[in-house]
């Protein structure tokens, strides 16, 4: 028996069922993917998500509208009664809420004690023991009516308290501060907008849907100012569609006395400690050379990051320079998705303030249905007292003579003939109201009351006197919140056009180039003091030596029809004596490729031949070898259908002396050969190859070859088979 027991134990477990992908994504992946959409990152019309709503109400409940600072742990420790995803979670919404952390273009939370700063990345908040909060002012238009059954509420997640699903928002606070969050396959960035433009904006919507609410609020406006590079255009394609971008830029000013630019405001997008590594990264890479140092002074009187220049340097062009090589000059993309009635949209402004406005339409009225149901039984009760005014006598003797408690309500209604809730009103009042004054004073509230649910009704019943009520509202928000525009706009023609050379210097330098790819870059003053010979390469040679400027932009055309292009000021001046670059190393060219031909042009005027062994020759402008995206390599540089044999960079027509393998030489001249615009064109003929598998194998300058009678091989038109090489020219042959 035991044995069969411990076989019985040893039996393996049946293999578990299989079940399909699809089926596991439905059952276990959708429900955690609508739960983040829904409950977590996609913020609601009242421009909060729910823990930022949580957050609000629980401190709305703990009497911290209006009221003194408490310590933050104890609003941390309250709120984890609605919100159970823990403390630090709750305390980091909380941070950025408040005024300290700057993230807010209206805070939520004014706050004592260390917050961080939303521009800075290391600068870390304080534990929430040391720190201190209550609601700021503006939460008045949050949580106004609340009470009021504005909005619903429903059972916190054990069931034991209740929490508003919405905040009744007197305003689109939607618009008015910024919100970023990061779903399942979704996300939601809305930028802030300045609150005095969105209330004006909103109420000419309400008045006219057709309105062109880029008048009233033409771009967004954010907590650390900064400038915005405004194209209208650009613009109201995001505020019709709720996605695109536009560009941010810094703030800075040049202290001439210290030779130092101070930016005072960076964009919202980025933080210090990111323009800081991005310009350390450029420095020592040596593509910024015009800074001595960076520094953050950032202090209590707010943010600053100073910029030391080294002398002569021009602090505006170096700024161009910076918009556009580091996170100075940054991109915010937009992309208004709000949850609507739990299902997420992606709207346009015009989107998102139809349905606030029924929002908080919606809002108004089930508040005006509120007060009316509860002044409705208020005018039956005081005309049951009224009644009693009579003869107040009768009711004080019914009262006292009646002997059992339970017979005084229904002695009073038939007594004055009243029915059983004025009976219980009038059972109520305490013995000392009943007198005349008291009496007169509440019945004369009756006429007034009728008044005010007449009124009431009245506006329950018109859309447009309910939406004069929140034009009326948003103007006294408006009034007593809104700040003047932070953000300042400026014209693509204002933030002017980076143009690199604007910030290098210039002067003449000569370029040498061996035929294993080492360039050396000397300067005039540099070569007229030397006594030193160049230093190369044991087999090495200089294969070209050109004249130049230090602006000037270098092509080093490779045996694979590829071109690789750089800036002759970012190569290091050097020095005869030096080996110079290695430039296969600074191009990363790929195992077996070779560079074969440099050419140096400082405005890509004239043009290039490529010479090839068919007899084919092509002539290409360089200015088809310029971009404006500054690309570092161009496939297809020209064509790979015959072997290329000699290049030439020409800035002016010029004669050229073709040879053959069979001792034939052809003397043309450049502007015989016709211009082509694509890169990788074959050509035209210029010598014909009469013998079957000959080939050419040199082109060179007519003047540098020594022909003893040049125009013996000259020819007027092309293609030509040129001439054989006589007795005394046979030496320039390769055979």
């Amino acid at each position: 028996m035991a044995k069969k027991k411990n076989e019985e134990v040893m039996m393996p477990a049946a293999p578990a069922k299989e079940q399909p992908i699809t089926e596991t994504l439905e059952k276990n992946y959708m429900p955690y993917a609508m739960s983040v959409i829904v409950s977590r990152a996609i913020p609601e019309i009242d421009g909060l998500k729910p823990s930022h709503r949580k957050l609000l109400y629980t401190m709305y409940t703990m009497g911290l509208l209006g009221g003194k600072l408490t310590k933050s742990a104890n609003v941390v420790g309250q709120t984890m009664k609605l919100n159970p995803h823990g403390d630090q979670a709750i305390y980091a919404t909380m941070v950025r809420l408040t005024d300290g952390n700057e993230t807010l273009l209206l805070p939520l939370v004014e706050s004592k004690g260390n917050f961080g700063k939303q521009y800075s990345r290391d600068m870390a908040y304080a534990a929430s023991r040391y720190t201190e909060v209550k609601l700021a002012p503006v939460c008045n238009e949050f949580f106004s009516d609340i009470n009021k059954n504005t909005v619903k509420f429903v059972d916190n997640y054990d069931g034991q308290l209740k929490e508003p699903t919405l905040l009744p928002v007197a305003f689109p606070n939607i618009l008015v501060n910024p919100n970023l969050g990061i779903a399942v396959g979704m996300a939601s960035n809305i930028c802030s907008f300045n609150l005095a433009e969105v209330c004006e904006a909103t109420i000419a919507y309400m008045k006219d849907p057709k309105a062109d609410i880029i008048e009233l609020m033409p771009a967004p406006d954010f907590p650390h100012s900064g400038c915005i590079i405004y194209d209208r255009e650009q613009m109201r394609e995001i505020y019709e569609t709720g996605r695109g971008s536009f560009k941010l830029r810094a703030k800075y000013s040049y202290d001439k006395k210290n030779n130092c630019i101070e930016i005072s405001q960076i964009p919202y997008s980025t933080t210090v400690e990111v323009i800081i590594e991005k310009l350390m990264e450029l420095i020592k890479a040596n593509k910024i050379k015009e800074i001595s140092d960076v520094r953050d002074e950032t202090d209590k009187k707010g943010f600053k990051l100073t910029i030391d220049l080294k002398r002569r340097i021009d602090p505006e062009a170096l700024m161009l320079k910076l918009f556009k090589l580091t996170p100075l000059e940054d991109s915010f993309s937009c992309n208004f998705n709000v949850l609507i009635n739990s299902v997420p949209k992606v709207m346009g402004v015009k989107g998102i303030l139809g349905e606030w406005v029924s929002f908080r339409m919606d809002c108004i009225k089930r508040g005006l249905q509120f007060d009316i149901e509860r002044k409705h039984k208020r005018p039956h009760l005081l005309t049951g007292l009224k009644k009693i005014l009579l003869d107040i006598d009768k009711a004080v003797s019914i009262i006292r003579h009646t002997e059992l408690e339970e017979d005084v309500v229904p002695n009073l209604m038939v007594g004055f003939d009243i029915d059983k809730e004025q009976a219980e009103y009038i059972a109520d009042i305490k013995l000392r109201s009943l007198n005349r004054e008291y009496i007169l004073n509440r019945t004369a509230d009756i006429e007034k009351l009728i008044s005010e649910i007449d009124e009431a009704n009245r506006i329950l019943s018109s859309d447009r006197e309910v939406k004069k009520i929140i034009a009326k509202q948003l103007r006294e928000i408006s009034k007593k919140y809104a700040k003047p525009r932070a953000t300042e706009l400026i014209s693509e023609e204002e933030a002017g056009v980076y143009e690199e050379s604007a910030t290098v210097e210039d002067y003449p330098v000569t370029v040498f180039i061996t035929r294993d790819g080492y360039l050396k870059k000397v300067t005039s003053q540099s070569l007229r003091s030397t006594t030193s010979e160049h230093k190369l390469k044991e087999d090495d040679e200089i294969v070209q030596e050109i004249e130049t400027t230090n602006k000037s932009e270098l092509l080093f055309f490779s045996d694979k029809s590829t071109v690789y292009k750089t800036k002759l000021y970012d190569l290091p001046d050097g020095k005869v004596a030096a080996m110079g670059e290695y430039m296969p190393a600074i191009f990363q060219l790929p195992d077996g490729e070779k560079l074969i031909y440099a050419a140096i042009t400082a405005d890509f005027s004239g043009f290039m031949l490529f010479c090839f062994e068919n007899g084919k020759i092509a002539r290409v402008p360089l200015s088809a070898y310029e971009t404006k995206t500054n690309r570092k390599k161009l496939i297809g540089a020209y064509s790979d259908k015959s072997p290329v044999v000699s290049m030439y960079c020409l800035k002016e027509e010029a004669e050229f002396a073709a040879f053959t393998d069979n001792n034939k030489a052809l003397v043309f001249s450049s502007e015989k050969i016709p211009e082509k615009t694509t890169k990788s064109t074959q050509g035209v003929q210029v010598m014909k190859l009469t013998k079957k598998g000959a080939k050419v194998v040199r082109v060179i300058p007519a003047k540098k070859c020594e022909l003893g009678d040049l125009g013996h091989f000259r020819t007027k038109n092309i293609p030509a088979a040129g001439s054989f090489l006589r007795k005394d020219d046979l030496q320039l042959s390769l055979f």
